[in-house]
């Protein structure tokens, strides 16, 4: 009889073990898409900051810069969209129909290139 005890002890204590290594598992994926979901925002973040600077900068225009815009104003504009869609690539976001508007993270993207070149 003790034997028996023995065996049901040692039975549950490994469906015990089974359920502590598959929790283990689960959080472990939990954090490895935490520490995915940091990176992508940090680089975001760096992105965000880089333009905001831009922009600061680029919001106390000169005198020289002001003939500039208001002359550059007064030609017709041919391409604004395309214009737009490169800058928004230049920003660090995916301008194709495959990744749009999502955050480049691993330097150029081939489909966006081919579009901008076409």
């Amino acid at each position: 009889m003790v034997k028996k005890d023995s065996f049901v002890q040692i039975d549950r204590m490994e469906e015990q073990m089974g359920a502590l290594y598959t929790e283990l598992g689960q959080i472990k994926q939990h954090i490895i898409e935490l520490l995915e979901e940091n990176k992508r925002l940090s680089i975001e973040n760096d992105q965000l900051r880089k333009l905001l600077k831009h922009d600061t900068a680029a919001a106390a225009p000169d005198e020289h810069t002001k003939e500039q815009a208001s002359s550059a104003a007064a030609k017709e504009v041919t391409g604004e969209g395309l214009d737009n869609l490169a800058r928004i690539y230049h920003e660090g976001f995916h301008i194709c129909n495959v990744n749009y508007g999502h955050l480049r993270t691993e330097g150029d993207c081939l489909f966006c290139m081919s579009f901008l070149n076409k």
